[in-house]
């Protein structure tokens, strides 16, 4: 159970310094800032149940989709860690990310009828390293309350989400631009530290799937350059 909750508490703060509600708030005023109140409240309320849906079919097709085209765990673990650290790096300098969407993307949303589904949804709350952290929750574990639990936090960070977007112009006036700046800075240096343990899985996983052990390496150099080689061989004369 405590196994559980520690991932639960992962779970949520990786995908809601992904998600950054508090950043999106200057972007969710511009574009809602032709809208009554009831209206700003309403697109926020399309936009979290959007992003919910989105990463719904993520959560419980993730597997699929890495056997589809053929990708691991550990490969998609890298490149997800990738891709959060280039979303922490840019929430560090307290800057939209362009990792998560272009100011192109989101000027083009602006004209939009409806933007709580683009540009707000799609891409900025279920972007691709929301996606793609939800892809890695979901298959750390076959165990289907590890799954149960990502839907879980799915539902919690979309609901926060909503919460905060739909409260924009309270927040704003209770905290300012450099309040909301400090905290996502906070939120930036915890993200990127969770990039970072994705993309050692991610690679601690490839290596040992090479034959390859750390913890030799380091004690016998030689045996383990052994055991790898042997590995390497065995596993190209497989048919």
């Amino acid at each position: 159970m405590t196994e559980l909750f520690t991932f639960a508490v992962m779970a949520f703060s990786t995908l809601f310094f992904v998600m950054d509600p508090l950043g999106l708030l200057p972007i969710f005023i511009t574009l809602t800032a032709n809208e009554t109140p009831e209206q700003r409240r309403q697109t926020a309320r399309r936009a979290s149940l959007v992003t919910f849906a989105i990463l719904l079919i993520f959560t419980l097709f993730g597997a699929y989709i890495f056997r589809l085209f053929g990708l691991t765990l550990d490969a998609f673990r890298i490149a997800g860690g990738i891709l959060l650290l280039l979303m922490a790096l840019d929430m560090l300098h307290a800057q939209p990310s362009r990792a998560r969407s272009s100011p192109e993307e989101t000027e083009a949303g602006s004209h939009k009828d409806d933007v709580a589904i683009v540009p707000l949804a799609m891409p900025l709350l279920a972007g691709p390293g929301t996606v793609a952290s939800v892809m890695v929750l979901a298959s750390q574990n076959s165990d289907w309350r590890y799954t149960f639990v990502v839907l879980l936090v799915v539902a919690l960070c979309c609901l926060a989400s909503w919460l905060i977007l739909r409260s924009s112009d309270l927040i704003c006036r209770v905290f300012s631009p450099a309040g909301i700046a400090v905290f996502e800075r906070i939120m930036g240096l915890l993200l990127a530290a969770i990039a970072i343990q994705f993309m050692a899985d991610g690679v601690v996983g490839v290596l040992s799937g090479a034959g390859f052990s750390l913890s030799a390496a380091l004690t016998d150099p030689t045996a383990a350059a052994t055991t790898s080689a042997t590995a390497a061989s065995t596993s190209a004369g497989t048919p």
